[in-house]
């Protein structure tokens, strides 16, 4: 049984007729009869029996009728339950994102949803390979991805996605650096120095795979490392480049040693990255997920001016 076919039953016992009930629920009478049928073939006891012309219900229909009558009430609340969870404005959203992208963006945000009737926002930080982010929706509402930009993308027969930027990826320098002084530099340029990148199936490492590949020389990698802080204070303290997101990453350059460092653009090649919000098509029903979605976009925009 369901509850489709409670609703008939009930209906038939408060109007009496097959008409009636047809007509109160605006279908054919021989559709109100094909679900009574299949009511009937759910139970053992007779649930009508004719009274002249008339289809009525028995002692069991009337009590199935009013067992039904409750769960068509307490289905009623659990949708008018379910409608103000969507619709509530200041719900808890869980938010996932990987390392420089929440160094960059979770406080501004959390800066922008500080007043009254603002989304709960509950950060968590998970920096996983490319093809692992679309999974990690299945436990967050949204999920803060990147991928590279000529790379495989995203699945949005199961994902939805957000864009919201693309970021190139720009050689780090310490400041004091002889290729520091060049507005751009160029494969050739960087092909013989040492890098700390990242480990391999994510950003940076991709970006080093294209510049060997280039330059037509293996590159001398002494050090893979995720964090970008880690990755801005190495290079800092001389001895390696590195690649550096050219937004996200000021948070990690902030706070580097006082001869610093300095982003320059690699030419020649595509460096930028897929900066995305994933989330199940459903999350995005919530009104309070959009409202945090919108104020990503707003805080990254902010970000890139």
């Amino acid at each position: 049984m369901d509850i489709r076919q409670l609703e008939v039953l009930r209906e038939l016992g408060e109007l009496g007729s097959v008409k009636a009930v047809a007509e109160a629920m605006m279908v054919t009478p021989s559709a109100v009869s094909q679900q009574l049928t299949l009511l009937q073939r759910s139970v053992r006891v007779p649930l009508t029996r004719k009274d002249g012309r008339n289809l009525v219900l028995t002692e069991a229909g009337e009590v199935l009728a009013d067992a039904g009558a409750a769960v068509v009430a307490a289905m009623a609340q659990a949708r008018a339950s379910i409608d103000a969870f969507q619709d509530a404005p200041d719900a808890a959203v869980t938010v996932s994102g990987f390392h420089s992208a929440g160094q960059a963006l979770f406080a501004p945000l959390s800066r922008a949803l500080s007043g009254p009737g603002q989304p709960m926002v509950q950060f968590t930080d998970e920096d996983v390979a490319q093809q692992d982010f679309p999974a990690l929706t299945a436990r967050h509402d949204l999920v803060l991805a990147h991928r590279m930009e000529h790379s495989p993308p995203w699945p949005k027969d199961r994902v939805a996605v957000i864009e919201l930027t693309r970021e190139p990826l720009d050689v780090a320098l310490p400041s004091g650096h002889p290729l520091a002084g060049q507005r751009e530099l160029t494969a050739a340029d960087v092909a013989t120095e040492p890098w700390v990148t990242s480990r391999p199936g994510y950003s940076p490492d991709d970006v080093l795979t294209a510049v060997a590949a280039l330059a037509s020389t293996p590159l001398r990698i002494v050090h893979r490392i995720n964090d970008y802080s880690t990755v801005a204070a190495l290079v800092a303290g001389g001895g390696v480049l590195g690649l550096l997101p050219r937004y996200t990453s000021r948070a990690a350059l902030s706070q580097q040693l006082p001869d610093g460092v300095v982003l320059r653009p690699l030419a020649g090649f595509d460096t930028r990255r897929c900066i995305d919000l994933l989330a199940r098509p459903e999350a995005l029903e919530r009104r309070s997920v959009r409202r945090v979605a919108e104020a990503f976009q707003d805080v990254m925009a902010a970000l890139v001016d």
